[in-house]
């Protein structure tokens, strides 16, 4: 097996881990700060909720629509010329000339064109640590992107006390350009991949095949419910309620690691089950109302289940034509997003009229019985899926 030295002494994907990190962590300041610029301008919690996730809603139909461009265009200029674009729409509503509807459309039009990003950003990872090395890479990614959100919202909240959201809207404006100018120094020139299908077409041949139609909803509907869960860890909790955010991050950080570094493939995928089950079964204890401390061991444990996804994230790519490696991984990722934000607003939706530790227990419930639905997709294989599409 490689390790994570060997993955870090690739000096391309250093600068792919540098940029992530930076993109996260001005990410979650730019949510934070349109959050509070809409809540400023409109009063309204319902726009400021909106605001917060309006980037990731569109995100799956991105995919959808555009994804076949990570694989018709060449990485380093579209990674790069994406940042610079990021960075001068943050500008423009930095700026404060645009309305309420405006900055939101804006920011949703981020989204769907950010899916493109993704994928081109997935697909080079898998380029550049072929076999097992792509698995440690999405682990090391996956670490980085749990810190930095933790990071960034914790400095994006010190951010918006010090300096007001419309400073902290220019400093992410400044951060996407200072990652735009590290793609385009750190990453080489490469050439866009032979054969490379029209986005639509490419969709409907991965949502066209059972076997990567399967692996998708994998990645897709047992975890995005238990981060419907996860959305009501406030109204649960109250001001107790950082600490399971806190323990969810902590859980999942160590998952990635222990799964993605010190399992090998074939116990990977033989694990996929029981970390599927693991993520879920806790959180069918919150129907007893436990008490704050034991919430954070529960949600704790249930979190290490998500390294779930580095077996069959494997398995997925290992299934992907090489034409559609941008792509397929894009709509993976883009998708997970859009079905997290989607289970959040069912959840949220479900604990208006159902007690929120019930609610928190069926959405565990509902886990289960999409993993036991599609437990044929994380039952290991031995041929790979792609000779079938």
């Amino acid at each position: 097996m490689k390790t994570y030295r060997d993955v870090f002494a690739v000096g391309e994907f250093r600068t792919l881990f540098a940029g992530v990190t930076a993109n996260v962590a001005g990410s979650m300041v730019t949510m934070l700060a349109l959050s509070t610029l809409v809540y400023a301008h409109t009063g309204s919690p319902f726009l400021a909720a909106v605001a917060y996730l309006a980037g990731f809603l569109p995100q799956a139909l991105g995919a959808l629509l555009l994804g076949g461009l990570a694989d018709r265009l060449p990485p380093r200029p579209l990674l790069a010329g994406w940042e610079v674009v990021r960075a001068c729409a943050l500008a423009v509503i930095a700026l404060g000339v645009l309305p309420v509807w405006g900055m939101l459309a804006l920011l949703m039009a981020l989204g769907l064109v950010d899916a493109v990003s993704v994928a081109a950003r997935n697909a080079l990872v898998a380029d550049l640590l072929p076999g097992n090395g792509y698995v440690l890479g999405r682990s090391v990614l996956n670490i980085a992107v749990g810190a930095m959100q933790i990071a960034g919202f914790g400095g994006g909240a010190l951010l918006l006390a010090l300096v007001g959201p419309t400073a902290a809207m220019w400093a992410s404006a400044g951060t996407a350009a200072a990652v735009a100018l590290l793609y385009r120094l750190g990453l080489r020139a490469r050439s866009p991949r032979a054969g490379a299908r029209r986005s639509l077409a490419g969709a409907r041949l991965l949502l066209g095949d059972r076997e990567l139609r399967g692996l998708l909803l994998v990645q897709w509907v047992p975890s995005g419910l238990i981060v419907g869960a996860e959305a009501l860890y406030v109204p649960y909790a109250g001001e107790s309620a950082g600490l399971l955010f806190v323990a969810a991050a902590g859980g999942m950080l160590v998952g990635d690691a222990v799964v993605g570094r010190w399992i090998t493939p074939e116990v990977r995928l033989r694990l996929g089950v029981p970390l599927y089950v693991l993520l879920a079964v806790p959180y069918l204890l919150f129907v007893l109302r436990p008490g704050v401390w034991v919430a954070v061991a529960l949600v704790a444990v249930a979190s290490f289940g998500f390294a779930g996804h580095l077996g069959t994230q494997e398995r997925y790519l290992a299934a992907l034509p090489e034409e559609l490696r941008g792509q397929g991984l894009g709509l993976a990722g883009s998708g997970m997003q859009t079905g997290q934000g989607l289970a959040a607003s069912l959840t949220g939706a479900v604990a208006e009229g159902v007690p929120v530790p019930v609610t928190m227990a069926l959405a565990g419930v509902a886990s289960l019985v999409a993993t036991a639905c599609l437990v044929r997709h994380l039952r290991p294989v031995t041929r790979p899926a792609a000779r079938r599409v």
